[in-house]
């Protein structure tokens, strides 16, 4: 359900909207539609627009969580930069295949040999490559607090990188910890992105 009204941000100032979609869900048609229409009216004001593309869906799990797949999570990102997001934010990628062992949409074998190999950069490159080859960029997830954040979401950030992504955002890695510990972790994922040694893979 929308907060507000594209119409309210703008007065208010904002330069740009935000929103999720969880395809696969039985809200998923409605959000589609819905979030398609406020980014026009956006892009018509001038604003830009971030979209969190997630999957939710009981039947995305098998033998393996899918809603992490290469595959799957890069149609999410097609549909939506197909539907004018300007930023995808997107989890990152822990494996591939999910439309073979779900027996989901079409496919071809290229899509895991030369398409994305396995490996979590050229997995996380498939997903750029699903964001119009990057002309959308593509942010991914911190993901949940835990043990070892800080090992953690640096590499998630040197994947982003290596892959072509934009960024990462670290949510609650860094939010839920202590000032000084949260501020390291912040600090760790902007010097990946600022070290000219870590470029595109």
């Amino acid at each position: 359900m929308l907060f507000a009204s594209v119409e309210k941000a703008f007065e208010m100032g904002a330069v740009g909207i935000g929103a999720t979609i969880y395809f696969g869900s039985q809200e998923s048609r409605r959000q589609i539609v819905e979030i398609s229409n406020i980014f026009e009216r956006a892009h018509e004001l001038g604003m830009f627009t971030v979209l969190w593309c997630y999957l939710r869906n009981a039947e995305f799990k098998a033998d393996k969580d899918y809603e992490v797949a290469a595959d799957l999570t890069g149609q999410a990102n097609h549909l939506g930069v197909t539907i004018q997001a300007d930023i995808v934010k997107q989890k990152q990628p822990e494996h591939n295949g999910g439309f073979i062992a779900l027996k989901f949409g079409k496919m071809d074998e290229k899509m895991y040999t030369q398409l994305a190999p396995d490996h979590p950069i050229e997995w996380t490159r498939y997903q750029v490559a699903n964001c119009y080859m990057g002309r959308t960029g593509l942010i991914n997830s911190g993901g949940a607090s835990g043990e070892d954040d800080l090992s953690q979401a640096v590499r998630t950030a040197v994947i982003n990188k290596r892959a072509g992504g934009m960024g990462l955002i670290t949510g609650r890695k860094a939010f839920q910890k202590a000032m000084k510990d949260g501020v390291a972790l912040l600090h760790a994922v902007q010097d990946v992105y600022l070290c000219k040694e870590v470029n595109v893979a």
